[in-house]
């Protein structure tokens, strides 16, 4: 199992000049940005707010441009009048070269990294000092200013990131999003059962229901994903995350993960480090279910396992047993499906793995 997704192993900073804008169509690629990236290569900050009462003003009147930014009309193109007024246009030149150059306070220190696309995970970092926050909803910033987020299946084209700074600066990012294409599958012939319910077990599928939403939203402060993701176990993809399944003729909703076909018992490992939340051997839909929590609202499930070899609490390190793949809960041949959640939202696995055919 090799071909680590490592949060840390590039990094590409984001430069905002002056409050500048610009439009690119969004990036649709997978794994991390070019070592060459800029700022505007990944996104559109048409309403970027740079709210920082020290920098200094660009002069009003008309002139040249400067990276877009207005200049004083007849400054250091042309030098004419008294002393004065050419020392004063260059000195105008001077604090007008200084802001442009330097980047707003509150990105300065700022990376992304991941897939901005539906299903995508980003992580990234900032000053610890700053506030993070993703649409208005607050962000975890771990010790070094570490953070993440993730776009669900069906999420819209745009996203705002919002970066606050201590001093008052504040800066929109407005986050392009890539559509995707999912594949759509049937199956037929499979008993009632297991496509409705009995009413008699609705009141366990609701508790049953409970208890893993409740471990998916834990928002542990440890950044374990930072020790990246490796495959859980060996096997044939049979299953694709966003996939919808049309069973016995009735569409259900998308299938949110993915799918490790292998023979019972083969081994499955933690992908990432983390600490296990849930850990049940017979779930009515996913069987043997074991939920790890990578911290920051991270999460891996391990769904219809034949053996599961963990407990809650249990901290675990990449590459520690978890169990192993069976044909547990409500499945059709033995598998294991492998789900990343961002608090509520189902993200892809498939992206922080590398590929397999």
């Amino acid at each position: 199992m090799s071909g680590n997704f490592n949060p840390a192993a590039q990094s590409t900073s984001l430069t905002l000049i002056g409050a500048a804008t610009a439009s690119t169509s969004p990036p649709r690629r997978r794994g991390f940005l070019p070592s060459n990236f800029r700022f505007g290569d990944s996104f559109r900050f048409r309403d970027v707010e740079a709210v920082n009462s020290s920098s200094p003003k660009a002069p009003a009147s008309a002139g040249a441009t400067v990276n877009g930014v207005a200049t004083r009309r007849g400054g250091m193109a042309g030098m004419g009048g008294t002393f004065r007024t050419r020392f004063k246009s260059c000195l105008q030149y001077l604090l007008l070269l200084t802001f442009v150059l330097t980047p707003p306070p509150a990105l300065a220190k700022t990376v992304l990294e991941g897939d901005f696309t539906q299903g995508g995970l980003v992580i990234g970092s900032t000053d610890p000092n700053n506030r993070v926050f993703l649409d208005d909803k607050w962000i975890r910033l771990g010790p070094k200013g570490q953070f993440l987020f993730g776009f669900t299946r069906d999420a819209g084209a745009e996203a705002v990131l919002e970066v606050r700074s201590p001093d008052g600066a504040v800066e929109r990012l407005v986050l392009q999003i890539a559509p995707r294409e999912y594949n759509i599958q049937r199956i037929d012939g499979l008993p009632r059962k297991m496509v409705t319910p009995p009413t008699a077990l609705l009141t366990r599928i609701r508790r049953e229901n409970a208890a893993i939403r409740v471990a998916r939203m834990h928002d542990t402060p440890i950044p374990y994903f930072e020790s990246g993701f490796i495959w859980p176990a060996e096997g044939r993809i049979s299953g694709v995350y966003g996939s919808q399944r049309i069973l016995n003729g009735k569409p259900r909703r998308p299938h949110y993960g993915i799918d490790v076909a292998g023979p019972v018992g083969t081994p499955v490992i933690a992908p990432a480090d983390g600490v296990v939340r849930l850990a049940e051997r017979d779930l009515y839909y996913s069987g043997g279910t074991v939920i790890l929590d990578h911290g920051h609202g991270l999460s891996s499930a391990f769904l219809h396992m034949h053996e599961v070899h963990v407990r809650v609490g249990d901290i675990l390190r990449q590459g520690d047993p978890i169990g192993s793949i069976g044909a547990t809960g409500r499945v059709t041949g033995p598998h294991l499906d492998w789900r990343i959640n961002w608090f509520d939202q189902r993200l892809d696995a498939g992206l922080l793995v590398p590929p397999r055919n």
